[in-house]
């Protein structure tokens, strides 16, 4: 884990809440003058702490009106299957996250399309006659209450 100062802490914090504030404003919200806060910002990114930057868009507001989360379990792990899994996944623009899970399925996909009829065709179609596809199993969100989330930071508090 790598060992953080209050300012950096801070400077994440803000930076989760609004990345797109100046280097100037961003020092004087966390106590430091712009030129230690700019040197501290890009070590953050030179450790790969800072990823990037992105613009948060409504699903709604572009047509995808419905999100959910599926399950798929593979039928085997010894052919090839989950990185064949893997790799299709990576071509499918509706998916928006995938995750390797333990438990009764092997991964978490996090769907968005424009209809419940295109749910349909994407999961009947496209995602069950995936090679070594075994099930599937899929929830729909009713409602967002919290997300997309922030990265927790408390505990880089000493």
């Amino acid at each position: 884990m790598p060992q953080l100062d209050d300012f950096e802490i801070k400077m994440l914090d803000v930076l989760q809440r609004d990345g797109r504030k100046p280097v100037s404003e961003l020092a004087q919200e966390i106590g430091l003058s712009t030129t230690p806060c700019a040197r501290r910002f890009e070590a953050l990114q030179d450790a790969g702490i800072i990823k990037g930057f992105a613009a948060v868009i409504s699903r709604r507001a572009v047509g995808l009106m419905v999100e959910v989360f599926i399950q798929v379990r593979l039928v085997s792990h010894s052919d090839g299957s989950p990185e064949r899994f893997i790799a299709a996944v990576q071509r499918m623009d509706e998916v928006s996250s995938c995750w390797t899970m333990t438990g009764d399925h092997d991964f978490l996909l996090h769907v968005m399309v424009p209809s419940v009829d295109e749910l349909n065709a994407f999961v009947m179609h496209r995602l069950m006659r995936l090679d070594g596809v075994r099930d599937v199993h899929t929830q729909l969100v009713l409602q967002n209450i919290k997300g997309p989330g922030h990265v927790p930071l408390a505990h880089l508090r000493k």
